[in-house]
């Protein structure tokens, strides 16, 4: 398995993995294998064995100790893997010590992840960011790819203005990953312009964030109607999905980002910065749960997920907490689950329950945004009217009249300055004045 795998065809054999961790004392070896066999799997890897060493921390050279060592080498050849899946990013140092111990191909949780999103991605931004973390991950491991070059460098015979091959792939990956960086910020202010025109607009914008592979892709599918794939595999969404939905003609957008887990390698939280930023400029972040996990494994995920909000600086923006997948579990563990969260709207993204709810309450936050108004607006100056639509408001009423064309609307409170000139009393208050 490299990191530019396709991912494996219908029906075909998936590569045979064994999984080794060092884990700190009282961690639970099952919950902590779990997720990375379940990263396997969707690599196209099936786990046929494991072994856990409990450690303060992973060897600096071997990555498991001496004697733990010596029992993977007999463990490891007698499942008949093809590959040894480490549940930790190795240094150098360390991978090239196990794959020689072992004669073994050896594939660490970063690279795991990396090749999981090179399947995965499907916009061309996507597969830029892909690119970018996957140089930035193997440009100090070069030095190990091409050590056997290195050897000739030095002495009778070998100086001279050439370069190594090291030194030429270096260059190169330096100077590719210089080109990628400088593509990802071009398109980087394209959303930026985008964005900009959603402000302007006052469009409210919502960002869906949570644990992979809790129903986010289907949460927005029930939300806006959206048509996201939402195949029960980690990482199915990389790229920012942006959808909409209205209430009482008001226009809300969603947006979709790629799932969180525990460890979330650094390369991926900068490499996928497009992703993350449309959770850095909404107005509010759905923090989507599965109600379903087992207490201990639910508050794993919301901290892991509050942990990376935290890093990208995401961290003070308001959050609503999103309990799906409430069909999954019984009227017992619905109530204690409301108990323990009472602030949270329990849903169920594949049936449809709660949906609505979750529609009025976002409508409901946004609220204040607005200000309904009456217009008239003379025929001469028609550009305001088409200013008015170009603010995407929410228009009630449109009537064309003698002096003009009469509008009942709801406009962002800090536009209706400018309209000041075209405002109309509410009935009642002319009414009012009449009879003073």
């Amino acid at each position: 398995m490299t990191a530019h795998q396709p991912d494996p065809a219908p029906g075909a054999e998936p590569e045979r993995g064994f999984v080794v961790a060092v884990l700190a004392q009282g961690v639970a070896a099952e919950d902590e294998l779990a997720e990375l066999e379940e990263l396997a799997r969707t690599a196209g890897v099936e786990p046929l064995g494991s072994m856990v060493q409990h450690r303060a921390r992973p060897d600096p050279r071997t990555y498991v100790g001496k004697g733990k060592l010596a029992d993977l080498k007999e463990a490891y050849p007698a499942s008949e893997a093809e590959v040894l899946l480490v549940d930790d990013e190795l240094s150098p140092v360390q991978q090239r010590a196990l794959e020689n111990e072992l004669s073994a191909r050896v594939v660490d949780r970063t690279q795991l992840i990396l090749d999981i999103f090179a399947q995965h991605a499907v916009s061309a931004e996507g597969k830029l960011q892909v690119e970018l973390a996957q140089l930035e991950y193997n440009l100090p491991r070069m030095r190990g790819l091409w050590q056997h070059l290195e050897r000739l460098g030095g002495g009778v015979g070998t100086r001279g203005p050439g370069e190594t091959q090291l030194e030429t792939d270096r260059r190169l990956a330096r100077r590719r990953v210089a080109l990628l960086k400088r593509r990802l910020r071009e398109l980087g202010k394209q959303r930026a312009t985008r964005r900009k025109a959603r402000r302007r607009s006052q469009t409210p914008t919502i960002a869906l964030a949570g644990y992979t592979n809790v129903g986010k892709s289907t949460l927005l599918n029930a939300l806006t109607g959206a048509g996201v794939s939402v195949n029960d595999r980690l990482f199915e969404t990389l790229d920012p999905t942006t959808r909409g939905f209205d209430v009482d003609g008001r226009r809300y957008l969603v947006t979709d980002t790629v799932g969180f887990i525990r460890r979330l390698p650094h390369q991926l939280v900068e490499g996928f910065a497009a992703t993350l930023e449309e959770t850095l400029v909404a107005d509010v972040v759905l923090h989507v749960a599965d109600a379903s996990a087992p207490e201990a494994r639910l508050d794993e995920m919301l901290d892991a997920v509050e942990r990376v909000l935290g890093e990208i600086g995401a961290g003070e923006l308001p959050v609503e907490l999103v309990l799906n997948k409430v069909d999954a579990i019984d009227p017992l563990a619905r109530r204690r689950i409301a108990n323990r969260f009472p602030d949270a709207l329990l849903v169920s993204a594949r049936t449809g329950e709660g949906v609505d709810e979750l529609r009025r309450r976002i409508a409901d936050r946004f609220a204040e945004r607005f200000e309904p108004v009456r217009l008239l607006i003379p025929y001469a100056e028609g550009a305001r009217l088409a200013e008015l639509y170009a603010l995407g408001a929410p228009v009630d009423e449109r009537a064309d009249r003698e002096e003009g064309v009469f509008i009942r609307a709801r406009l962002p409170r800090s536009e209706v300055r400018r309209f000041a000139p075209y405002l109309l009393a509410e009935p009642s208050e002319a009414s009012a004045r009449r009879r003073a």
